[in-house]
């Protein structure tokens, strides 16, 4: 038998509900805050990852799905959403609209890496991006975007960790500071590490190796290394979220994985610790992959995990379930059951019928076993007196209800 590939899954039935919830609330709450939707190619230049995503991440490094096509050109499975669109917003002149220009997707990624609970090869994300703004208030928004959704959602029980990397200038003092204290330490280090310590230092703050963490116990902090523009940027951003009600925590070990951001870095974490997503500010990656220097926030979220969370939270109990089943006794029955049904579902009523040819007991099993809320059996009587017998399943009560003004019972 022909099987999905490791690291893919099927989504159907009561779980594509949850998704379907959880869309729904992304477009309430990307409305609500002026947000526009993109959808872009899955399939990008490999050039445009080298540049934008940084050739020292693990994703450019050992995770990216890459191939030449038959022109030879180098292309990728797009392993995350934000270079792709920061690509759009340079292609297709959104720098020339009014800014800041806010934008929202939900679409797959491709990263080959081991499968684990609510991550997967190929992934699904929702993200925001807007471009066009250096002012702390873009975070605190785009944070308030998350924790509305979130409430939305009823998931409770979820932190904020911020931090701030600074600007380059800043990264430069730090990564002197950062470098003199890991290369007393380097033999320690895992073999990730010790490559990294060259090329990006700050990226292994983000190890998840214990014994580099505990090497890093006493490492200095970036925050202390903040010019006073970053250290501004910072403390009026902690100010809006305290403002908007919205806990937050701030920790210097969040740095996140890419190479492209500057300043504000965050994460959104439930519990004990699951990760449900994380963004922040990157004011140079439209100038890194050929636009003008733009300022640009954003962030994105693991779709699967979210599902997961809500799955936990016994959202199984969400089901699709037919309004009516509509059956029938004899031939003249099942023509007028498919007439009467097309008609319902042209007022959006949700109707099944037998597309089998089953007996009428049958078929009452079968409205039984999919939900259905009422039930109503055609015959010749049925079609000659234009009325039918309703019966609602979860009381088992019937009445007599004319079949022309059967839609008003819905």
């Amino acid at each position: 038998m022909i099987q999905a590939p490791k690291g893919t899954r099927d989504v159907y039935g009561d779980e594509m509900l949850i998704w379907h919830k959880i869309e729904a609330a992304v477009r309430k709450i990307t409305n609500a805050y002026n947000f526009a939707e993109i959808r872009t190619p899955i399939i990008e230049s490999t050039d445009l990852f080298l540049r934008g995503v940084g050739d020292t991440t693990d994703i450019v490094q050992k995770e990216m799905y890459t191939f030449n096509d038959k022109g030879g050109r180098s292309l990728s499975l797009r392993p995350e959403l934000t270079a792709g669109v920061a690509r759009a917003y340079i292609e297709r002149g959104l720098h020339n609209q009014p800014q800041p220009i806010k934008l929202w997707y939900i679409g797959p990624n491709f990263r080959y890496e081991n499968p684990q609970a609510g991550r997967y090869r190929q992934h699904y994300q929702f993200g925001v991006e807007a471009f066009g703004s250096t002012n702390y208030a873009v975070e605190a928004e785009i944070i308030s975007l998350w924790w509305s959704l979130l409430r939305e959602l009823d998931v409770t029980g979820v932190t904020v960790h911020i931090n701030s990397i600074g600007c380059p200038d800043c990264r430069k003092v730090y990564h002197q500071q950062l470098g003199a204290y890991i290369n007393k330490r380097l033999d320690s280090l895992c073999n990730l590490c010790r490559a990294r310590s060259e090329k990006n230092p700050l990226r292994i703050l983000d190890c998840k190796n214990p014994n580099c963490q505990e090497q890093l116990t006493n490492a200095p902090l970036v925050l202390d290394s903040l010019d006073q523009e970053c250290k501004n940027h910072f403390e009026g951003l902690q100010k809006l979220l305290t403002n908007f009600d919205i806990p937050f925590i701030v920790d210097p070990k969040v740095v996140r994985g890419l190479d492209y951001y500057t300043r504000t870095v965050f994460e959104f974490f439930k519990g004990g610790g699951l990760a449900l997503g994380g963004g922040g500010r990157y004011d140079g990656l439209v100038a890194q992959i050929g636009g003008s220097p733009t300022p640009a926030v954003g962030f994105g979220m693991g779709m699967e995990r979210l599902v997961m969370l809500l799955q936990n939270q016994n959202e199984t109990s969400i089901t699709k379930a037919p309004d009516i089943f509509i059956g029938h006794a004899e031939e003249a029955g099942f023509i007028k059951s498919q007439e009467l049904a097309l008609a319902l579902r042209k007022k959006s009523i949700c109707v099944e019928t037998d597309l089998i040819g089953r007996s009428v007991k049958a078929q009452m099993k079968f409205a039984d076993k999919i939900k259905a809320k009422y039930t109503t059996i055609l015959g010749g009587n049925e079609i000659t007196t234009g009325e039918a017998t309703l019966k609602e399943m979860a009381t088992g009560e019937q009445k007599k209800v004319k079949l022309d003004n059967l839609y008003e019972l819905f």
